[in-house]
């Protein structure tokens, strides 16, 4: 029979209720903050009410202007064009013969992962959470990025116009090198498929010869690693310990840098700057 959880204790309710309250007056604050925040943001009397609708009307007005102009109306034609020729392109793929055996293989293919997605979503959870975490702490380094990676884009854009427009002028050019690569390889097709088929067979058999003993490896390895978990585990207590013992010491040396690299830059800045106003100290000592 299963057992009746004890109920709690005196002290274990105090906690709770403790714990319940503190968190409760936490939240209020934080809703307090936040509406004080809001007021002050949209308070008529110091005008900052007023200056954020300004702003906002000033900003769909420069937003309406630029998408009124005939450049914005040529990119949104351009866009809409591009999707519309991409659309009228995939079609035909959706019903042509060749999609058919696709699909079988996407099924299939999708039917043999399901299994492996359920065992390996757990992992997959927490490496998510984990990344979460991680951008969240590179946060203040993604404006930069993203400059970088526009500058990127930019420094690239003229050459790939510039290889567009090569490949458009060589199109001939290009027709007749298609013409001749299918030409020539054309005869060589059925040569390839026999030689594939060959190749199969002989890799079936080979499979077939290693697993027995891929089979036997892996049972030696399984059972070498479950007879030396105990040294695993005391080598990775040592590594751990280790790491806490040089912590203190690696924090104290990464202090002491920032201290000299603070004076030293204090120090650049008096031998660069201009010598300042000498102006007078006052002190003032309270009895």
């Amino acid at each position: 029979m299963a057992t009746i959880p004890s109920l709690p204790s005196r002290d274990d309710v105090l906690r709770m209720a403790r714990n319940t309250t503190d968190i409760t007056g936490q939240l209020l604050d934080t809703a307090g903050n936040i509406t004080r925040i809001a007021m002050n943001t949209f308070d008529p009397r110091d005008g900052s009410g007023a200056e954020v609708l300004r702003v906002l009307r000033e900003t769909t007005a420069e937003l309406a202007e630029a998408s009124a102009s005939p450049q914005a109306q040529e990119a949104f034609y351009r866009i809409v064009d591009t999707l519309t020729r991409l659309g009228t392109s995939g079609a035909p793929l959706a019903v042509h013969p060749v999609s058919e055996p696709a699909q079988a293989l996407l099924t299939a293919i999708g039917d043999s992962l399901l299994p492996v997605l359920d065992a390996v979503e757990p992992a997959v959870e927490e490496f998510a959470d984990a990344l979460g975490d991680l951008v969240e702490a590179t946060s203040p380094l993604l404006p930069a990025a993203a400059g970088v990676a526009a500058g990127a884009l930019l420094a690239v854009t003229p050459v790939l116009r510039a290889a567009a427009d090569v490949l458009r002028e060589s199109s001939p050019e290009l027709r007749r090198v298609a013409d001749a690569l299918t030409a020539a390889l054309a005869p060589l097709m059925p040569l390839q498929v026999a030689l594939a088929e060959r190749a199969a067979a002989a890799g079936a058999g080979v499979v077939r010869a290693t697993l027995p003993p891929l089979a036997d490896l892996a049972e030696a390895a399984a059972a070498t690693t479950k007879a030396a978990r105990p040294v695993l585990i005391a080598g990775e207590e040592m590594l751990v310990s280790g790491f806490e013992q040089l912590q203190p010491l690696l924090l104290a040396a990464a202090s002491r840098a920032g201290r000299v690299a603070r004076a030293a830059a204090v120090r650049v800045s008096a031998a660069v700057s201009p010598a300042a106003e000498r102006g007078v100290v006052v002190a003032v000592s309270t009895p």
